[in-house]
């Protein structure tokens, strides 16, 4: 069976003419003949992107969010409002507030809709923490353990505006598709750690080899250390491919694109992956 993962939003746009990019992320998941929407991006360019690469979004019924930033939930309105109603699937603490503190400043970062709203709009929500089943073949990973010590995090995030509570994303979770290949992870920030993640993949499904990562690592706010480690860790399971965008920032990504030369990717608006 065919796996095709085909880039919606994302930080910049391909080559398909009249697509724009947003600091977001979104992905649309075809397996067989079930398809879902990972992520919503932003909210500006969800439709139009959609539109220009010709997927009809009303056909799709299930949304999985991949934890509650703006970013990645803030086109659940206009999804909505233009496509009908869809099942929701998230981590119940996706509707904490959120908010990030850099350069001396601090601004929400949270769904900037309240569950109530959504719902009235036609936004059925399915809230579990566990690992489950969304699709043939097709996993929500449910709250990651972080367990690997390098992975450290994001330092800039927080629970509330004066900054003196940190954000750990417990609500962060990915998607794990078996494949022939091996192990195919879609993060959307993958604030757990692409490593404890991977770990998690492996340990649930009971597959060991690790075809591919696609989506958002969110190392562009991590140390040297963490960044190293990380590459050590890809290396060590042998994963093949690699396509990075998003919050994966620019030293890393290039970092990665070294390191696994042939097999790297940089993420973008229109870029398709199919695996059998």
């Amino acid at each position: 069976m065919t796996c095709r993962i085909k880039i919606l939003c994302d930080n910049s746009a391909g080559s398909i003419s009249g697509t724009l990019g947003e600091h977001g992320f979104a992905a649309l998941v075809q397996q067989g003949d079930q398809t879902l929407l990972f992520d919503t991006g932003a909210g500006q360019t969800l439709l139009l992107n959609a539109q220009r690469m010709n997927v009809d979004l009303r056909s799709v019924e299930q949304v999985v969010l991949s934890h509650g930033h703006y970013d990645h939930a803030g086109g659940l309105w206009p999804l909505l409002q233009s496509c009908g109603p869809k099942r929701i699937l998230a981590h119940p603490g996706i509707f904490a507030r959120r908010y990030v503190h850099r350069e001396g400043m601090a601004r929400s970062v949270g769904i900037p809709y309240s569950e109530e709203f959504l719902a009235g709009i036609g936004a059925s929500f399915s809230y579990s923490d566990s690992f489950r089943q969304v699709m043939p073949g097709v996993f929500l990973t449910g709250e990651i353990p972080r367990l690997n010590p390098f992975e450290q995090g994001d330092a800039g995030l927080f629970c509330d505006l004066a900054g003196c509570q940190r954000d750990e994303i417990t609500d962060d979770q990915s998607l794990v598709i078996v494949t022939d290949k091996g192990l195919l992870l879609l993060l959307g920030c993958c604030h757990a750690g692409v490593i404890n993640t991977l770990d998690f993949a492996r340990e649930k499904t009971g597959v060991d080899e690790v075809y591919g990562v696609v989506g958002g690592c969110h190392l562009a706010f991590s140390s040297q250390q963490q960044i190293d480690a990380t590459v050590k860790a890809l290396k060590r399971y042998g994963v093949k491919k690699i396509c990075a965008g998003h919050c994966t920032g620019f030293h890393a990504a290039a970092r990665l694109a070294g390191e696994f030369a042939g097999g790297f990717k940089p993420m973008q608006v229109g870029y398709v992956l199919e695996v059998e």
